[in-house]
């Protein structure tokens, strides 16, 4: 238990941050000034190296849990949710990766998208959540 206690901690860190860097990118992408562009960057520069090893730890409890799991080979062979849920979290490393491609755009003054974008895209995490949470609970395949 104590691998499923670790990973829904960084599991809860890493979302935290998935939340909170693409909501500095609305509030970056509304600003017009040099001073609080200047700080929107060092916040989402932070933000995202601060949570990227949670990502990482995320992941690898995840497939530590896996792996301690696979002597049962029936176990796994009936777990279709567990499958869906690792295409989620795959989804969800490439939309972290997308975020720091973002926070790289922003970092050179590049930005071409608009705030009502980023409150869209600030959305994908929410709705990714929501379905592993449905899928780990209540293991529906």
């Amino acid at each position: 238990m104590w691998l499923k206690a670790f990973h829904l901690f960084f599991m809860t860190a890493w979302f935290a941050g998935l939340f909170y860097l693409p909501r500095l990118f609305v509030y970056h992408a509304m600003t017009d000034d040099a001073a609080g562009n200047e700080r929107f960057k060092i916040m989402e520069r932070k933000l995202y190296y601060f949570v990227t090893p949670w990502m990482i730890l995320t992941v690898v409890f995840g497939l530590w849990m896996i792996y301690d799991y696979q002597h049962v080979r029936v176990y796994l062979d009936q777990q279709w949710w567990l499958y869906i849920k690792i295409i989620l979290v795959a989804l969800l490393v490439v939309y972290h990766l997308w975020c720091g491609r973002i926070m790289k755009t922003f970092a050179k003054d590049k930005n071409q998208r608009s705030d009502r974008w980023f409150r869209w895209f600030n959305e994908i995490p929410v709705v990714i959540l929501l379905a592993i949470i449905y899928l780990a609970s209540m293991k529906p395949f």
